[in-house]
């Protein structure tokens, strides 16, 4: 009777057993929710110049964003969180968690918004770390190789050119509707507007990726509401009753439609079970371009200043698989320089041999009361210049003041929208400031004589493709976007002042083909071209007539070495062939009319010759 019982208990244990063990194989075979021992998801939206003020959450009396203000209630809100003034600093800063100045990014043009080749980015070290990257948008951190998004740690990118649909680097006459973007290199043509095309093609790459047993890093980079504003009209036309202008019609209605976006890529990963363990955070890159004429969360400035509404702009991070605080806000300053090692902390990655300028703020994230959490001075700059000058736009900030410039200091707290400049009842403090900043400037400022060069004869990547946005030069004219291009913008004088910086990686003989319009335009050079159809909203950069230069030569001198030879009627581009040793150099690339004016190469290929 009792082995009679023994053996009733272990073939019940048995049927469980083999239940449990074909219950568990199901699981694997088809469920989507990932084990609870996985590392997180993370999916990191950041938009273009949005500021703090340009979400209702925040108390923007017209903008339509429930999408954004859920997810902020929903999650931990940095409400003291500080970027660089501008796109590509931004960036830069917030992907390798160094101060942008640092990597070589401080403009948006001028080859120095290249991110320096020596830089490890969060693409990189999650990479590292067994995770999947990919990266859809903006990417304003270099065109050329090794600067691609697909360089940087990205296995997948799908981006537009340079630091916005419509400049120089970009595809010709894109206007944020059906336009060409490159897919790790390639490009392809799109359809739709731009916004829905970027979370469209996150939310597809996702959905290829979802089953693997490796996470997931989706980097969601959206040139929206960035300018000329264009929105589609049903979002423009939400705003079309209020006392606002066309630009800014625009403006919020690239803001919902961004908000209809984030929640249907919070749908998605609802749908299929992705939520609890994945890292969603929304930010943007730097303070408003054009909201703070309706509202600006009583701060001061705007994109570019060096005031808070330069670069204080909105955080949230939501994880609830990680045990982030709920529906809470952390007023303690933090940076963009703190997300790399805050992701690598929470994901439990280990950093390659890096020395990060931020801080892992996971304790805060858990507990934003924390009593133990150090003082701490940050700085923020806006340099948008060849060479950067000390204390140029600068603030040196802490939980309690702003010191700007050097010489205005405010009380923050007390003193919110920085009127009242009380730098002569403080001096002590001012003192303290300055000296911060100047132990921080000699620690970053050691390379920045040595602009990033661009290489050629590289393997990885020939012919290259060189674009006037980034021409460095003292005083140079740089035709950053396409109307520039059309309209042959260039120096007054007639002289031309650019050049790229390049380095010559292997001796040989090299093809340089000098041309006005760029390659897919297939014009020739002395041609001018009609306007092309409007956008909504603004004007469109295509809209512009293009302006004919009758070049009757073309020069391009390399290493102080000049060539000059005939530009005839027909020519689409002028050829130069150049033996070349290795090293860096410049290069200047132009064409000349009857009247000895000089109007810079707008786009050269350079290509190694076997």
């Amino acid at each position: 009777m009792k082995i009679k019982n023994n053996l009733s208990q272990l073939s019940v244990m048995l049927i469980i057993a083999v239940a449990l063990t074909a219950c568990d194989n199901k699981i694997k075979a088809g469920s989507k929710q990932p084990a609870n021992n996985k590392k997180p998801n993370i999916v990191l939206v950041l938009t273009d110049d949005q500021g703090y003020g340009d979400l209702s959450i925040h108390g923007n009396p017209i903008v339509k964003t429930p999408a954004i203000d859920t997810l902020a209630k929903e999650s931990v809100s940095l409400t003291n969180y500080h970027v660089a003034p501008t796109c590509s600093p931004t960036r830069a800063g917030l992907l390798t968690g160094r101060w942008n100045n640092r990597t070589g990014v401080w403009h948006t043009i001028m080859g120095r918004s290249i991110l320096r080749a020596n830089e490890q980015t969060l693409a990189n070290l999650l990479k590292d770390n067994g995770y999947q990257t990919a990266m859809f948008g903006k990417w304003h951190l270099g065109d050329n190789y090794p600067y691609r998004p697909q360089d940087r740690g990205f296995d997948m990118a799908y981006y537009h050119g340079a630091g916005g649909v419509g400049q120089t680097p970009d595809h010709w006459d894109n206007a944020y509707f059906d336009d060409v973007f490159s897919r790790n290199g390639v490009k392809e043509s799109a359809t739709g507007f731009v916004t829905d095309v970027l979370f469209n093609e996150a939310i597809d790459y996702i959905e290829s990726v979802k089953q693997s047993d490796t996470p997931f890093f989706t980097f969601i980079s959206a040139n929206a509401p960035h300018g000329p504003m264009h929105a589609p009209e049903k979002y423009a036309k939400m705003y079309a009753d209020e006392n606002i202008s066309i630009k800014e019609q625009h403006f919020f209605g690239m803001i919902t439609n961004i908000d209809d976006n984030v929640a249907k890529i919070r749908r998605y990963l609802d749908k299929e079970n992705l939520t609890n363990n994945t890292i969603f955070i929304f930010t943007t890159d730097n303070g408003t371009s054009t909201g703070h004429k309706v509202f600006n969360a009583n701060m001061r400035g705007a994109k570019n200043s060096e005031y808070d509404g330069g670069h204080r702009v909105p955080f949230f991070i939501h994880w609830p698989q990680g045990n982030l605080a709920h529906n809470t806000s952390v007023d303690r300053i933090t940076s963009m320089v703190d997300v790399v090692p805050t992701l690598l902390s929470l994901s439990n990655s280990k950093p390659a041999n890096v020395n990060f300028d931020g801080i892992s703020i996971t304790p805060l994230l858990k507990n934003p009361n924390i009593e133990s959490w150090p003082s701490r001075t940050l700085i923020t700059d806006s340099q948008r210049v060849l060479h950067p000058k000390k204390w140029r736009k600068s603030a040196v900030m802490t939980d309690k003041w702003r010191l700007i410039n050097g010489k205005e200091l405010y009380d923050i707290k007390a003193d919110p929208s920085q009127s009242n400049d009380i730098s002569a009842k403080h001096v002590e403090t001012v003192n303290k400031l300055r000296a911060e900043y100047d132990n921080w400037w000699q620690d970053i400022s050691h390379n920045f004589g040595e602009p990033t060069a661009i290489p050629i004869g590289n393997a990885q990547a020939n012919p290259v493709q060189l674009t006037s946005h980034d021409w460095l030069g003292d005083n140079a004219q740089v035709p950053w976007q396409q109307s520039q291009i059309r309209r042959a913008i260039r120096e007054k004088d007639g002289k031309h002042k650019g050049y790229w910086y390049i380095n010559v990686e292997t001796e040989g003989m090299y093809s340089f083909e000098l041309r006005r319009w760029p390659p897919e335009v297939d014009l020739e050079i002395i041609k001018g071209m009609p306007a092309a159809p409007p956008s909504t909203g603004q004007r469109a950069f295509r809209e512009t007539k293009g302006e004919a230069f009758h070049a009757l030569k073309a020069n391009m001198m390399i290493g102080g070495e000049s060539q000059q030879t005939d530009v005839s009627p027909t020519d689409k581009y002028v050829r130069f062939t150049v033996k070349l040793n290795k090293g860096k150099n410049k290069l200047v690339a132009t064409f000349i009319n009857e009247n000895s004016d000089e109007l810079g190469a707008y786009y050269v290929s350079v290509e190694k010759l076997k």
